[in-house]
């Protein structure tokens, strides 16, 4: 994954760099996330593994099945990436590029996994704190993971904060031992 997130860096800096210029930072990023969908779908897969499918003809299908949206730059971005064999890298630039749009525009993800569903007052206090710290607007994500037994985990980024009964045992447990 570290390996794929690397090459495709580049080719997202090279896209984000121009939509920032054109003023066309949403509109790449549902272009970006379109192509991803249907590169990643396994026929498509399939379909680009084959020997038998010459690029020409991968292009076309590809260009075929996400529309118009696409444009002129997504169409050379298209092109460029089926040349190159990387239509497998596309995923991993729309991910960079949404990591580079929302550095841009002062954003930040975190998620937030806890033993039990959050209340919308709590998820809201964690969102304002998390806000204060980062000194960005955080947009915030949740799942439930039983396993945790009771508190939660919180990852924004470089930032894990670990307030789960489980961290906490695996901490006493390592001390015990150390």
């Amino acid at each position: 994954m570290a390996e794929l997130i690397t090459v495709a860096r580049p080719y997202a800096r090279a896209v984000f760099e121009l939509a920032r210029e054109r003023g066309e930072l949403e509109l790449w990023s549902r272009r970006l996330q379109d192509l991803a969908a249907v590169a990643a779908t396994p026929e498509v897969a399939a379909l680009v593994r084959s020997p038998r499918v010459g690029k020409e003809r991968v292009y076309a299908l590809l260009v075929e099945l996400v529309g118009e949206q696409l444009g002129a730059e997504g169409r050379n971005l298209l092109r460029l990436l089926v040349e190159n064999r990387r239509l497998a890298l596309l995923p991993a630039i729309a991910e960079a590029y949404e990591a580079l749009r929302m550095e841009a525009e002062g954003r930040v993800r975190a998620e937030v996994v806890s033993a039990r569903p959050l209340e919308e007052a709590q998820a809201e206090r964690i969102r304002a704190a998390l806000e204060r710290r980062l000194g960005r607007k955080v947009e915030l994500g949740h799942r439930v993971d039983e396993s945790l037994i009771g508190g939660a985990v919180i990852r924004a980024g470089d930032l894990v904060i670990d307030g789960s009964v489980r961290g906490r045992l695996q901490r006493l447990a390592a001390e015990l031992a150390g």
